[in-house]
């Protein structure tokens, strides 16, 4: 079942959708949605169903950024919808599957092992209508340089570095393809990076694309080269 929008506390900022990837349910992005929704943003969740996704963005709330966060095979949906609907601002693309992506083969441990170290979100994945186990194996569409060359919306690729099932590297690679994409790399997070041991960090990124997102062409907030940006 999908999560409807979760509605912030104060006056909305923008909206975001995310689309979950092979055989996840809504609410595994729960703590996700609700994190994101704290600060200021309206939060729907939707299951990898273009369509459901599309008619979500139908019923956006209009005159307000609107970016929608995939995951695993939700990622490459949520591309493919921004160079297709123009309400779409922003595409957060997490755990992008790419070719050189392997297809999981082992048991429910090994496939925990795979998606995230987080006890938390480990537990939430061990309940019975969490996703289906082993979809981690099945075929699914992968990005590729030329797959990507339609997308024009700004692009924010997070991964984990220590994906084993898309390698990091081949992700930033194809990644390139994207024009002016911001590309973060977590530090030993995993392939649900979304809900991985790095979950805050992950969404404090988000937000701050966010943010950008309803003020273009403005600089980050946090400086991470500072000297360089005060000798200018």
């Amino acid at each position: 079942m999908d999560i409807d929008w979760l509605e912030p506390e104060a006056t909305a900022r923008g909206s975001v959708i995310v689309i979950a990837g092979r055989g996840e349910h809504a609410h595994v992005y729960r703590r996700f949605a609700r994190r994101i929704a704290f600060d200021g943003y309206r939060v729907a969740v939707v299951e990898n169903d273009p369509a459901a996704a599309a008619r979500v963005i139908a019923d956006a709330e209009s005159g307000l950024p609107l970016t929608v966060v995939g995951s695993d095979s939700g990622a490459l949906t949520a591309l493919d919808l921004a160079a297709t609907h123009p309400a779409v601002s922003g595409v957060v693309a997490a755990g992008l599957l790419v070719a050189g992506t392997d297809a999981f083969t082992g048991g429910w441990d090994g496939e925990l092992e795979i998606r995230s170290a987080c006890p938390v979100h480990r537990g939430v994945l061990a309940a019975d209508d969490a996703l289906d186990r082993g979809t981690l194996g099945a075929e699914a569409p992968v990005a590729t340089a030329d797959s990507l060359t339609h997308v024009q919306v700004p692009v924010l690729v997070v991964h984990g570095g220590a994906d084993v099932l898309s390698p990091a590297a081949e992700v930033v690679a194809v990644a390139s393809a994207l024009p002016g994409a911001r590309v973060v790399v977590v530090n030993d997070g995993r392939h649900d990076i979304l809900n991985d041991v790095s979950h805050r960090s992950v969404a404090a990124e988000i937000v701050q694309f966010l943010e950008r997102l309803r003020l273009p062409g403005t600089p980050d907030v946090l400086l991470r080269e500072p000297a360089g940006a005060l000798a200018q």
